[in-house]
């Protein structure tokens, strides 16, 4: 782990946006190799990390059997939409900072045997938690226009029907490099091509697979009820989709805008914003991309916690 797989992305600047020091209680929402983990707690941070992935959260287990008392790493095996029930559990009613880096880590798609990615061909798999619905599951069973849906909503692909109808004619399919050459044999793709057009089908269909805007949506209005006020949250993205959810987020909380998603309530006329200093986009420098390509699209929106009480307990 220290000589982590996965380079955490916009580190520097999340840190900063977060203001960890000492004493503080901090969360990092996607574990995964604990780049941001390790930060904070060499700031002196105790830090609460989660990740649905066991694998994860495995790997992580000697940093949080150091014998220190209390212990300032604590792993959850969960969601992190479920944030405040985890917490509660362990004693924990609000929290200083939460740090997100959303989507699928270098380890699950550098790994052929979890089914994330075709540049190896492996089980068409895709699930962050290892259990529920794979996505063989999915496309073998489920209707071409709902397939059809998924492969618009989530991959934002104009083609998404021709697609479909592809993957249903050629079902079953059992391997990622199966569902590749459908992929690319229905958008008539060349060899040689800059990008490859399963891409965006293979995006399409693990966000789908892991409901991860939802999940998104939802650790958001759970972070909003668990800072303190003054608390820090640090909002790292990958594609347009999720940076589409946090900056509305952002808006609606902050006051700049009303209304927003429908896993939170609206906002009342004149009710006093959750959020404030919300940050604009910060996007990787020339010398963290050369350092990491994958960092290219990323995006880091910030914000600080107001007095306010959030909107889901107003809504209670």
């Amino acid at each position: 782990m220290t000589a982590a797989p996965h380079i955490p992305v916009l580190l520097e600047e999340a840190i900063e946006a977060l203001a960890a020091g000492p004493g503080a209680v901090m969360v990092d929402a996607t574990f995964g190799a604990g780049g941001y983990t390790r930060r904070l707690l060499d700031a002196g941070a105790t830090v609460h990390a989660f990740d649905r992935d066991p694998d994860a959260i495995a790997a992580g287990q000697n940093w949080a059997e150091t014998g220190e008392v209390p212990p300032r790493l604590v792993l959850h095996t969960r969601r992190f939409s479920e944030m405040v029930a985890a917490l509660a559990e362990v004693g924990v009613e609000s929290v200083d900072g939460i740090v997100m880096d959303i989507g699928v880590s270098s380890m699950q798609l550098d790994q052929a045997a979890r089914g994330f990615a075709f540049a190896s061909d492996g089980p068409l798999d895709m699930r962050m938690a290892q259990d529920g619905e794979s996505a063989a599951d999915f496309l073998n069973t489920a209707p071409e226009a709902a397939i059809a849906d998924v492969l618009f909503n989530y991959g934002e692909e104009r083609q998404s029907r021709r697609v479909a109808r592809a993957i249903v004619a050629a079902r079953p399919l059992s391997t990622t490099g199966q569902l590749a050459t459908v992929v690319r044999k229905a958008l008539g793709h060349r060899p040689g091509a800059p990008k490859d057009p399963a891409t965006r089908s293979f995006q399409a269909i693990r966000i789908h697979v892991n409901a991860e805007l939802q999940e998104l949506e939802e650790g958001l209005a759970a972070a909003e009820a668990l800072l303190r006020s003054g608390g820090r949250l640090a909002v790292v993205s990958f594609h347009s989709l999720e940076d589409r959810i946090v900056k509305q987020f952002l808006r609606d909380a902050s006051g700049a805008v009303s209304g927003g998603s429908r896993h939170l309530p609206q906002v009342a006329a004149g009710a006093a914003p959750t959020f404030a200093r919300v940050s604009k986009a910060i996007r990787p420098s020339e010398a963290e991309l050369a350092r990491n390509p994958r960092a290219r699209s990323a995006t880091l929106r910030s914000a600080t916690r107001t007095d306010a009480a959030s909107r889901t307990r107003r809504a209670a």
